[in-house]
């Protein structure tokens, strides 16, 4: 699976992409992920990728010329599944959409900034409009690899355990149960005996219990 991500700060996306999991999927080969700058894409010699927005008002807006050259350069490789644009006013990312963008092939990432970006590159090549939740950031990039973190994980052969991403919390519109590791007794707060026992069948219909439970008490809207 490939992800080509358009930014005008390639330095930011270094990090999440070169530890743990994103490490591990790219040595394995399961997931390429590219970086773009677009201030390479801009024609003039101070590289400026933004201008007064036109009708006037506050902020700056990102020009369509270079969104558009870097864009077109990418689909003269390959065809891309998806072109995503991350926007506060995009349909929020859920588990479901996660699931749905891990049996796609290529995917490319825009990644806004300022007052945001042209309408026409919304208008001409974004096919999925995507925000992370109800709130603004300075730009695209950290909601990039959000996007990418979650569904990379899905990609059969990342995880060292492929049953660990099916029990994730939002699989099948569930908050996870409760989890305990070792020591059983710690300082008096002891494991559910349920939990030691053996008796997998019992276990499941527990953690389903409590994961329907929790649910319930925090996040009730996933079960409209």
């Amino acid at each position: 699976m490939r992800f080509d991500i358009i930014t005008v700060l390639p330095a930011l996306l270094e990090s999440p992409f070169a530890h743990s999991i994103m490490q591990r999927a790219q040595k394995k080969g399961l997931a390429e992920i590219h970086i773009h700058n677009l201030r390479d894409y801009a024609s003039n010699k101070h590289k400026s990728i933004d201008d007064y927005p036109y009708g006037g008002g506050s902020g700056m807006v990102m020009q369509i010329e270079p969104f558009a050259a870097c864009i077109e350069k990418l689909q003269a490789d390959r065809v891309y599944d998806e072109i995503i644009f991350m926007t506060p006013d995009g349909v929020t990312f859920k588990q479901e959409v996660a699931n749905e963008l891990s049996i796609k092939g290529n995917i490319m990432i825009l990644c806004g900034h300022y007052k945001g970006i042209d309408q026409r590159i919304r208008d001409v090549f974004v096919t999925r409009e995507i925000s992370v939740g109800d709130f603004v950031l300075s730009g695209g990039e950290l909601p990039a690899a959000l996007i990418v973190d979650a569904v990379v994980r899905l990609i059969p052969g990342v995880l060292s355990d492929e049953t660990s991403a099916l029990s994730d919390s939002f699989q099948g519109d569930l908050l996870d149960a409760p989890v305990y590791s070792r020591p059983a007794d710690w300082r008096g707060h002891q494991v559910p005996n349920i939990l030691l026992s053996g008796d997998q069948a019992k276990i499941e219909q527990w953690r389903y219990e409590q994961a329907l439970e929790r649910t319930k008490k925090r996040r009730p809207d996933l079960l409209e």
